[in-house]
């Protein structure tokens, strides 16, 4: 069963340069404007990080226990990691 979620108008200036900008992504995305905003605002919103995530960017940052990264081997690590969860499950 579908939920009927209640929308209220708003009315915001923008610069028109960002208007136009917006336009021509919603056009590019065959979305409607209102659209667009909407799911970028939710996402500001909205869009927090998990503790591991959190715990990720931490130790990013901190610059400690961090491996060397050879774009090279990207396949190699992916299919490292997709066989490793194939036999630890």
């Amino acid at each position: 069963m579908a939920t009927t979620i209640k929308r209220k108008a708003a009315s915001f200036r923008l610069p028109s340069y960002l208007l136009e900008g917006l336009k021509t992504e919603a056009r590019r995305q065959h979305r409607s404007v209102n659209n667009l905003v909407e799911v970028a605002l939710l996402k500001s919103l909205y869009n927090e990080p998990n503790a591991e995530t959190l715990a990720a960017m931490k130790e990013c940052e901190s610059g400690v226990e961090l491996e060397d990264f050879d774009p090279n081997e990207l396949d190699k690590y992916i299919y490292a990691e997709a066989t490793e969860e194939v036999h630890t499950v």
